[in-house]
């Protein structure tokens, strides 16, 4: 799951493209097939949302959840991806882009009525 985070003046407007851009990233770099996309956006008022100096009020925060299992290599290049192709596709600066992965053990997951651990039928691999 990837929650995404933004001023909404800033954010609404981009949600379907950074949508799709992220998607992409996840698919080209780690295999995800294209209807495994579970991405939430949270837009905020400016009074709500404080970020770092030298940032503009285009700065987003996304945070990627997935079972662990990804190679340190594989996930640096997945932000590296994301840095770049939301430049490219959306607009927004590296600057103005921070990336946070987390990464947490099969069984703390929960989806279609089993844990991750007890899933044997996924259509992607974790182990890249």
């Amino acid at each position: 799951m990837i929650v995404i985070y933004g001023i909404k003046e800033y954010l609404n407007p981009v949600k379907a493209q950074l949508s799709e851009t992220i998607h992409r990233c996840m698919q080209s770099v780690l295999g995800m097939p294209e209807d495994k996309r579970a991405h939430r956006f949270v837009p905020l008022d400016a009074e709500d949302f404080y970020f770092p100096g030298g940032r503009t009020r285009a700065y987003t925060v996304i945070e990627i959840n997935m079972m662990e299992g990804r190679t340190k290599e594989t996930q640096k290049a997945l932000i590296k991806a994301l840095f770049r192709e939301i430049q490219a596709s959306v607009g927004i600066s590296p600057v103005d882009v921070e990336v946070t992965i987390t990464e947490q053990p099969p069984h703390c997951w929960g989806f279609r009525g089993m844990t991750g651990d007890q899933a044997r039928d996924l259509n992607y691999s974790v182990k890249v």
